[in-house]
């Protein structure tokens, strides 16, 4: 035996090569091949942090992912909380420290790279023990195209190699296989890969970790990766987890499952304790205490069984036996990493008899549970099997099978099927179902992580609980990182109990993805930062940012919102672009607007029923202004209507609502209205689109279309005309968003730059000024138009608006019309579209504030105060020379020329409601 725990002639890990890392600030070493946890149990550690609620010490419980204790926070090479130090393999120059209870989120950014990967096999074998290596084989013979999914570095799964397979060592069965499907090209074998999910038809989803798991990866490649498989045929064949017996104090470190133990001894070369009690109901027990003899080991074995099996050899066995409770070292005799650690155990046998074990290992196996949680993620059901004390799968899902000790088959020679043949077993004798030990409940802990126990359970069954479900909600028994791997089924069994039923009547408690915790960022992969949500930008993007432009993002779009000159705030900018567009001329790229392009001879009668307007009696040549409502009645986006041809429009939607409104459209021709000859494409970032907008915006049309004829009387608001510049094509059309004289310029993206400067330049000697979305928003505003989703919040119907001539009284039918005969929709104290000037004219009301009305003496009424309504938009204005806002109001429209009151900055301040249009109402600047 080494200095250390490690033993000579055991374990797989590399020891020609050393690695450091640092755990809690001290320095250790370990061997590639070994996890945190074998690395730090082989320096005598075995206290990690403490619990949750209770602040108990806390250790290592098992080897692998059933482990329900040892959590770790790794540092570096970079931050990530929350891991299990059984499955994060050891690189040089770890940074690594143990947890209370909690972790902590990474503060910078995690540079490396997850990304997924696809597959279609006829077989996906999950897992590669005994079971999965001949399912996987069998396949691979058979021809089929075959996936096989490994949580584990390598291949063999629970195998020591002390068993024989085929007359020779089992990890020599293991190297032949694995040579076979590797020589195999219609097989893909993937160590080191967790499948989290089992999903409908085939589908699931796996987890593999890259490279050395938390190392920086090469360039080029990624840390985590996603493998989405898609498989005619998934063979299940993922084992067992041991299962531990709860007592008194059955959370100390020190504590772990006995197949762990010899796991970690024949896997890494770890001898987790040098004085050692097993606790035992179970057969499988006793292979893992030879093991530990033979490693060099004192061992004594607890058997709860009134006899040893004969695989006890010459064990130190007492039947009949309980551990009552534990004891920790004493402070006196701590050791780094050993704080709280066992040091020893009370025992009762068989006789009734009570003494102490001293030890620094306690072993426990109280039989096995097949790990059936991918079999239910498909709702494969279980039940009950009394001889395993277990549930199992209960009967076949259509495209599953399950096989080996995930079925239930825990001897190899089940395991293997007839084609191989095992080595000699000692014959397993009946386990005892034993799910705990009487004794002090409040510290007989049934869930370690979430720190949860039997008294727990008997208060969930005292307060009526008589479902599992719902026990488990009430004690948070399973919901931890774990997932109830080890402690669900006791739970059950525990509850069972208590309520005076059978353990099969109460059933057990679902499992559902992920079967391992997954992070955030292998689930999103190269989707975030930009990618999370696409970057859009204009085809002019480049000359607003060499212009100052301030951006502000609408939907995935970047959009110049203001032009700041030197010295100027967003304030002092927007007024002097809105001076300038008013006074003189303003361009602006609205390229973002949606734009769908409606074709085919329906068209007009698909246009008929989604807008509550008429679009079909549009002629070729003009532009109409359209609303669409949801079935409910309410708006939920408008735009214009350009009429193409006869079968053909141009649908301009908002900015943030292009990609919904396509999606709406094309809900109802493909399910709903299936007849209608129509095609719908969005042509959004095809088109490029300039207002030109100002009483000077005729002068810069007219200089740079010269074949156009842009007076009123050939070029009629809200119509188009299609024109040519230097041959390329280019369309106009005279439609404002801001009350004043406008033409929009629509050209093909590819010329976008080019026509910006021509416009640019011909506008020079007007003053032409670039305005951003600030300066749209006030002006829209000033005139009354509403935005969809800011001057609207799904409750709004058009006559809310004040477009009730929006809303055509012709049409049979259209989407929403059954709506507006409900009484709710005429009811006069609706919500309407109002304007508010702010009595002091100085008073910017902030967007989203609520309205109030004072009582006759002045005063506000007694809470709660009734609100009318919320303030939706609001601006300074250059125009009036002043704030103004619109805003949702009770009644508003009767109500023009009422004060009310806006809550700003803990003082009420007055205002006057008006009619929403505050500029030009009578509409004679829009001509010129």
């Amino acid at each position: 035996m080494s200095s250390d725990f490690r033993v000579e002639g055991y374990g797989r890990v590399d020891r020609d090569q050393t690695l450091t890392f640092t755990f809690d600030g001290r320095t250790y070493t370990g061997h590639p091949g070994d996890t945190i946890a074998s690395a730090l149990l082989a320096n005598g550690v075995h206290t990690l942090g403490s619990s949750v609620k209770l602040g108990r010490p806390r250790g290592i419980g098992a080897s692998w992912t059933e482990d329900a204790t040892g959590l770790i926070q790794v540092e570096e090479p970079f931050p990530e909380p929350m891991l299990l130090a059984t499955a994060v393999e050891l690189v040089d120059g770890m940074v690594v420290r143990g947890l209370n209870g909690q972790g902590r989120l990474a503060q910078i950014p995690d540079t490396a790279r997850y990304d997924r990967k696809y597959h279609h096999v006829d077989t996906l074998v999950i897992g590669a023990g005994p079971a999965g290596l001949v399912a996987a084989r069998a396949a691979a013979r058979r021809g089929e195209r075959v996936a096989l999914l490994d949580d584990r570095a390598e291949a063999g799964g629970s195998l020591t190699g002390t068993e024989t397979i085929d007359g020779r060592p089992s990890r020599d069965f293991v190297a032949e296989v694995t040579t076979e499907l590797a020589g195999n090209a219609q097989v893909v074998h993937l160590p080191r890969t967790t499948a989290f999910g089992h999903y409908d038809d085939g589908f699931v989803l796996a987890l593999e970790r890259r490279t050395d798991h938390l190392s920086d990866p090469p360039a080029g490649r990624s840390r985590q990766r996603v493998h989405r498989v898609r498989a005619k045929k998934v063979v299940v064949a993922t084992g067992a987890h041991e299962r531990p017996i709860v007592f008194a104090d059955n959370d100390r470190p020190g504590i772990l499952l006995a197949a762990s133990a010899r796991d970690l001894l024949h896997r890494y070369g770890v001898l987790a304790g040098r004085e050692i009690v097993v606790f035992t109901s179970d057969d499988a027990a006793y292979a893992a205490a030879l093991d530990l003899v033979a490693a060099g080991a004192k061992v004594t074995v607890l058997e709860v069984r009134a006899q040893a099996p004969a695989g006890a050899g010459d064990l130190h066995v007492i039947t009949g036996a309980r551990v009552l409770s534990t004891r920790a070292v004493l402070p006196a005799d701590e050791t780094v990493g050993n704080h709280g650690r066992i040091a020893s155990v009370a025992v009762m046998d068989g006789g009734g008899h009570e003494f102490g074990l001293t030890c620094d290992l306690l072993l426990v196996s109280g039989g096995w549970n097949p790990t059936a949680h991918l079999f239910s993620h498909v709702r494969g059901p279980l039940a009950y099997d009394e001889a395993l004390g277990a549930f199992r799968p209960a009967r076949s899902v259509p495209g599953v099978e399950v096989v080996g000790a995930a079925d239930g088959v825990l001897d190899l020679a089940g395991c293997l099927g007839p084609e191989v043949t095992a080595g000699d077993e000692p014959e397993r004798t009946p386990g005892e179902v034993i799910w705990r030990v009487p004794g002090a409940t409040d510290r007989q802990f049934v869930d370690v992580q979430r720190d949860a126990t039997v008294a727990d359970i008997a208060r969930a069954v005292g307060a009526g609980l008589r479902s599992v479900e719902h026990v488990k909600r009430y004690t948070t028994i399973g919901t931890a990182h774990d997932q109830g791997k080890t402690t669900g089924v006791i739970a059950a069994g525990i509850a069972a109990e208590l309520l005076g039923t059978g353990v099969q009547d109460l059933g057990t408690t679902t499992f559902r993805p992920p079967y391992t915790p997954v992070a955030f960022a292998a689930l999103a992969g190269r989707e975030r930062g930009e990618l999370f949500d696409p970057v859009r930008t204009t085809a002019v993007h480049d000359w607003h940012v060499a212009h100052g432009a301030v951006f502000e993002d609408v939907g995935q779009w970047k959009r110049a919102r203001h032009y700041p000159q030197p010295g100027e705030d967003m304030e002092a900018a927007v007024l002097r672009e809105c001076t300038a567009v008013r006074g003189g001329v303003g361009i602006l790229d609205g390229s973002t607007l949606g734009k769908i392009d409606v074709q085919g001879p329906d068209s007009a009668v698909l246009l008929d029923r989604l807008y509550t307007n008429m679009m079909s009696s549009l002629k070729v040549g003009s532009v109409r202004y359209g609303v669409m409502c949801g079935v409910d009645g309410m708006v939920i986006d408008d735009g214009t209507v350009l009429r193409l041809a006869d079968d053909r429009f141009m649908v301009i939607t908002t900015t943030g609502g292009a990609a919904k409104i396509l999606d709406w459209m094309e809900e109802w021709v493909q399910t709903e209205w299936p007849g209608l000859r129509v095609h719908l494409a969005s042509v959004t970032e095809q088109w490029a689109v300039f207002p030109v907008v100002g009483p000077r915006s005729r002068e810069v049309i007219g200089a740079v279309f010269p074949g156009l004829d842009v007076a009123n009387a050939a070029f009629p608001f809200m119509t188009w005309r299609d024109t040519v510049l230097d041959g390329v094509p280019v369309r106009v059309a005279r439609i404002s968003f801001s009350g004043e004289l406008a033409y929009e310029v629509n050209v093909n993206a590819w010329y976008a730059p080019a026509m910006w400067e021509r416009l640019l330049e011909a506008g020079a000697p007007h003053g032409i000024t670039p305005y951003g979305t600030e300066t749209m928003h006030v002006l829209r505003a000033e005139k009354g138009y509403p935005i969809i989703g800011q001057d609207t919040d799904g409750t709004v119907t058009p006559h809310d608006l004040g477009m009730a001539w929006a809303v055509s009284k012709k049409k049979p039918d259209f989407v929403g019309k059954r709506s507006f005969a409900r009484p709710l929709n005429a009811d006069p104290l609706r919500k309407q579209l109002v304007g508010l000037l702010p009595t002091d004219s100085t008073t910017k009301l902030p967007e989203g504030s609520q309205i109030v009305e004072l009582c006759d003496d002045g005063v506000l009424p007694a809470p709660p105060v009734p609100m009318l309504g919320h303030v939706t938009s609001s601006y300074r204005s250059a125009a009036l020379g002043r704030p103004f806002a619109l805003a949702l109001l009770k009644g508003g429209r009767e109500r023009v020329g009422d004060i009310v009151h806006v809550p700003v900055g803990g003082q009420l301040v007055a205002a006057q409601i008006t009619s929403s249009v505050l500029v030009d109402p009578e509409g004679a600047r829009r001509d010129g």
